[in-house]
């Protein structure tokens, strides 16, 4: 059986699918075979184009042929080599690439490496709550995350994450609280750009500051734009507001770039977009294009050095991963990183922004549509929910765009977009027609 094989030929049986209504998939299966470009093809020859960049971690496009050749040439001289207490260069060739396009102009020259956004996430909380213990502030343990967040599935990611349907299913770690999330359509529905109203929900993090007292709080964590519940834009102010008070508390912030690291927004980083820069930054996605599964924290040089404190033969920061650093995944990132450079690909977004984001509010007139939002090359369209069957709406639109050639992603009844860096004019515009005819189909 091969990636060519007929859908009606394939046992689905064995595979339990992530984040799937594994049942109704395996009833009416949506297979994509291969890619290249801007597009996938399925299972039945159709061509595909990619509006998400798979799960908004493909940015230059599918079928790099210089990632492929990257990799190759690595396992062929090096597959694997541990990482503990052990390194390969090619790891350090990685991170010194990585610091030097750090985020805060480089301030956060030093990289952990990780296999994913989630553990990029449980990483740097734990950084956080090592570093306050190295200097001598053991009391700060408590963490926060906020409403709406989404910052992976591991169980400190999943606890200071704010998704409902997430944090039910699972129990979560003790001495986490949330600040409220920002999504407020009643004053913001519509923005052009950053939300004028909002930047007052930072204050917050004075609320929990008072609840809990400054000195038992390590970290405060959030996505500068929240991706997975519909590509929420902080209102203007919020985040330099969340800085000052985090910085005025002792508070470590957290920015969690797994979706808008690498050019999404059309700066390398959210940090650049937003000129805020954290104490500890989470990556993934886009680190390697998607073609294999990494992840990166960079922190800052004070960070770092405050562990490396005591007796040079005991180990700093007991944390780790078989696979950090895997010399395969460091060769796709580096050559990702060369792909980004000669084809400008981390600030092509801004170029393409206002366009975007014209061709988006286009939309504002379809039926059941409430809010539109866009950010450099994120948008979000959010459709009012069907009594009695929140999410049923959005998850037909999505359905409708893939049999008319178009992948979306859906979170709810917000349909997400973040299409791969490399697309053209044309492509937005298919893009928005495609969800024109879906949405007006819809019931």
């Amino acid at each position: 059986m091969t990636s060519q094989s007929p859908a009606n030929a394939l046992d689905l049986s064995s595979y339990w699918m992530p984040f799937t209504a594994n049942r109704r998939f395996k009833r009416e299966p949506r297979l994509l075979v291969a890619a290249e470009g801007m597009h996938y093809t399925t299972a039945d020859d159709r061509r595909i184009l990619d509006g998400a960049a798979g799960l908004w971690c493909v940015n230059a496009g599918h079928g790099r042929r210089e990632i492929v050749q990257a990799v190759e040439r690595q396992l062929s001289t090096l597959d694997y080599a541990p990482s503990f207490n052990m390194g390969h260069p090619i790891a350090f060739e990685f991170a010194e690439k990585l610091a030097a396009m750090a985020p805060g102009g480089g301030r956060l020259d030093r990289v952990f490496f990780t296999n994913s956004g989630s553990e990029s996430v449980d990483t740097a909380l734990k950084i956080a709550l090592a570093y306050h213990r190295a200097t001598g502030q053991a009391s700060r343990t408590r963490l926060i995350g906020r409403e709406r967040g989404y910052h992976g599935v591991g169980f400190g990611g999943l606890s200071v994450g704010g998704l409902g349907y997430n944090r039910r299913a699972f129990t979560s770690l003790p001495g986490v609280d949330h600040l409220r999330h920002t999504h407020d359509p009643a004053r913001n529905a519509f923005s052009r750009g950053l939300p004028e109203h909002g930047a007052e929900l930072a204050d917050d993090l004075e609320r929990l500051v008072v609840l809990h007292g400054a000195d038992t709080i390590a970290a405060v964590i959030v996505e500068p734009v929240a991706g997975s519940t519909g590509a929420l834009l902080p209102p203007k102010g919020y985040l330099q507001r969340l800085r000052e008070i985090a910085t005025r508390h002792g508070i470590l912030l957290i920015f969690d770039e797994v979706i808008t690291g690498f050019g999404r927004l059309g700066t390398p980083f959210a940090t650049d977009y937003f000129g805020v820069t954290p104490d500890i930054v989470t990556t993934a996605k886009g680190l390697t294009n998607g073609t294999i599964p990494m992840g990166a924290v960079f922190a800052s040089s004070s960070i770092y050095d405050a562990l490396m404190q005591g007796d040079e033969s005991q180990i700093e920061f007991f944390h780790g991963y078989t696979y950090s650093g895997h010399p395969a995944a460091c060769a796709a990132g580096l050559a990702t990183l060369d792909i980004y450079k000669r084809e400008n690909l981390l600030t092509r977004g801004a170029t393409l922004a206002t366009g975007w984001s014209d061709a988006m509010h286009t939309l504002r007139d379809c039926p059941h549509v409430v809010d539109i939002r866009a950010a450099g090359l994120i948008a979000g369209i959010e459709l009012a929910p069907r009594d009695g069957a929140v999410g049923a709406r959005g998850q037909e639109v999505f359905a409708e765009c893939y049999r008319r050639g178009v992948l979306v992603r859906v979170t709810g009844d917000v349909i997400a977009l973040s299409p791969p860096l490399i697309i053209e004019e044309g492509q937005i515009g298919q893009i928005v027609e495609t969800l024109r005819a879906a949405i007006a189909l819809v019931k």
